[in-house]
């Protein structure tokens, strides 16, 4: 046991290192990787462009010369005409100044207000405080001075004209290189697609092949549902802007498209401008309001409805993950960070759903829920939270139905808690609460409807006929599991009572009083195995001609093995679910309609060929009915 969990803290403490070691390796070269990875999201943008004009026959490198043509015309146009827009905006900067001054003037008329009593108080207090310091100077001045205050030295740095240059090129650089990685990424991509399979593949090519191909339809759907959203996005702001009455808002709607593609900062940055300027334009402050009223509404309807609807499910991220991915590659990468966080993530957590190394990245970050509904109503349930469990079953009944929400919710919730009680693992206060709680929310979920199964008309003429009894084996679980089976029997139509838990003795004195056709023995492993052979043996031999079936619900072992330890009539088999405990009682109801039918039949016959239609009519109903 020591040597297995000190190899457990040795893959744990590698891990860390080996994450640390990537996070280092990832910041220390980012002036490689940041050109590779924006390299690596142009060429998926540019890739179905490519991908149609090689289907037309078109070569590759000319293929790829008329892309680049046209995003660098398309490039210099826009820059060409953003550069014009600014520098007509800048001649009129003496128009929007003289409105600026009058609303600063409007905002200073405020002198009077509490406001301004408040700043003059604490002006007060501040000169208070400075008055001794103010004293001390005055004495260390030199005789006859009014003042003798220390001259502030400021040092200021010299323009530094090879630092800008450098900056410049750097910029271009990293630009450059972008364009060169592009060029050969789109160019031999097959190929980098084969080295990349022939390097990470491990023998595993299927598996490999499956991550890179969903990675790259995730990235590339994401990046054309948000180009497509911020375009839209684009337009809506260009025409609101126009009907607000905001000089150039098409150039506006422009910049908020292209800025909106940064998380979280772009369209706070798309909204600044032409705030300012409604601002600036218009002398009252209607056009201000109207604008920033216009960007709050737009960005709440694209971000909480559009978007989620669009390419919610594309991105596979939970929100948390979108927010702390964005810090997270711009404390690395800085800007382009922001820019390639979301795409980088969900290729971590596809390629998380493939590597079981990886997984807990795809626990973390991934958007589908790592717990199920059973477990997340058990775990409240241990919690003592009644309202949450509750509401989760709830939700599990209105995106179900009630019979799965029983199969696959309540009846393995009893299951778990018996195997935590037998594990000592489970103490009596929860157990009993777990149980109470259950018991209360069966009671209130049904509604006594009839949802009828195959053949409604038969199961429903077998309602009048049949009587299913569903007993406990031995406590008030194995009971609740029986209520549970009983309304679920009721709910298609077919005629069944519970009892309570108790002693052998009660349970053959009530299997007399009420005559049951059926018998089902609720049994919740693993400490009901044992009454429920004691209780089946009793019934079989008080009850030959009784039908028995057992419930031996959630069992994960070998089913022949358990029928053959609790001495199981072979023509019976044992049932663990919910669904299968139905299917045998529609079963034996429906062979036990089907006989009764066949001996009315026979009747039938012998009345017409014999004389003495009353003794047989009334022997054949001093059987008993199956």
């Amino acid at each position: 046991m020591s040597r297995k969990s000190g190899l457990t803290e040795t893959a744990q403490l590698l891990r860390i290192v080996t994450f640390v070691a990537v996070v280092a390796a990832l910041y220390f070269g980012r002036s490689v990787f940041i050109p590779l990875a924006l390299a690596i999201l142009l060429s998926m943008l540019l890739a179905p462009a490519m991908t149609f004009l090689t289907r037309l026959k078109i070569p590759r490198l000319l293929g790829l010369v008329l892309v680049g043509a046209i995003l660098g015309t398309i490039t210099f146009a826009l820059a060409w005409k953003l550069t014009v827009e600014f520098s007509d905006l800048t001649g009129q900067v003496s128009t929007y100044k003289s409105t600026l001054e009058n609303k600063i003037q409007s905002i200073g008329g405020l002198e009077n207000s509490g406001f301004s009593r408040v700043s003059e108080a604490l002006g007060d207090l501040e000169a208070e405080l400075l008055k001794p310091g103010k004293e001390e100077s005055r004495r260390a001045g030199p005789m006859g001075s009014s003042s003798a205050r220390p001259v502030t030295v400021k040092v200021v740095p010299p323009s530094n004209t090879i630092a800008s240059v450098e900056s410049v090129l750097g910029s271009m650089g990293a630009a450059g290189m972008v364009i060169i990685f592009t060029i050969f990424i789109l160019m031999g991509r097959e190929d980098l697609r084969n080295r990349l399979i022939h390097l990470t593949g491990g023998g595993r090519l299927t598996l490999v092949t499956q991550a890179l191909d969903e990675a790259t339809r995730r990235v590339q759907r994401y990046l054309f549902l948000q180009s497509a959203v911020n375009a839209m996005f684009g337009v809506v702001v260009g025409v609101g802007l126009s009907l607000i009455g905001i000089p150039e808002a098409w150039l506006w709607g422009l910049m908020a498209a292209i800025l909106r593609f940064l998380p979280y900062v772009g369209a706070p940055a798309a909204a600044a401008i032409p705030i300012v300027l409604s601002l600036a334009a218009y002398s009252g402050w209607g056009h201000a309001a109207g604008t920033v009223a216009f960007f709050v509404v737009l960005e709440l309807v694209v971000a909480n409805l559009v978007e989620p609807l669009l390419y919610g499910a594309q991105v596979g991220l939970s929100p948390l993950a979108i927010l702390v991915s964005a810090v997270f590659w711009t404390l690395i990468w800085g800007f382009p960070g922001l820019i390639l966080a979301t795409p980088l993530t969900v290729t971590l957590v596809v390629m998380a759903r493939y590597i079981p190394s990886l997984s807990f990245l795809r626990v973390l970050l991934g958007d589908q829920p790592e717990i199920s509904a059973t477990e997340l109503y058990y775990q409240r349930l241990l919690a003592s939270d009644q309202n949450e469990s509750r509401q989760t079953l709830e939700q599990y009944v209105q995106e179900t139905s009630l019979e799965q929400a029983y199969g696959e919710v309540l009846i393995p919730v009893l299951c778990l808690a018996e195997q935590d009680r037998h594990r000592s693992e489970l103490d009596d206060a929860t157990f009993s609460f777990i149980l109470q709680s259950t018991r209360e929310f069966v009671e209130d979920l049904d509604d006594g409807s009839v949802v009828a199964g195959p053949d409604p008309e038969r199961l429903m003429r077998a309602k009048a006929q049949s009587s299913i009894l569903c007993l406990p084996a031995r406590d008030e679980g194995d009971e609740i599991a029986g209520i549970i089976l009983s309304q679920t029997l009721e709910r298609t139509g077919i005629s069944s009572q519970h009892i309570p838990s108790g002693t052998t003795v009660d349970t053959l004195s009530a299997i007399a009083d009420i005559r049951p056709n059926v018998v089902c023995i609720s049994a919740l492993p693993p400490f009901a195995v044992e009454h429920t052979r004691t209780l089946y043996r009793e019934i079989r031999s008080t009850f030959p001609d009784l039908i028995v079936i057992v419930c031996l619900w959630q069992f994960a072992g070998d089913v022949m093995k358990a029928q053959r330890r609790l001495k199981v009539d072979s023509d019976r088999p044992i049932v663990c679910t919910l669904p299968e405990a139905v299917q045998a009682v529609r079963q034996t109801i429906q062979g036990s309609t089907m006989s009764e039918r066949d001996r009315q039949n026979e009747a039938t016959e012998y009345l017409e060929e014999d004389s003495h239609p009353m003794s047989l009519v009334e022997e054949l109903e001093s059987q008993p009915t199956l």
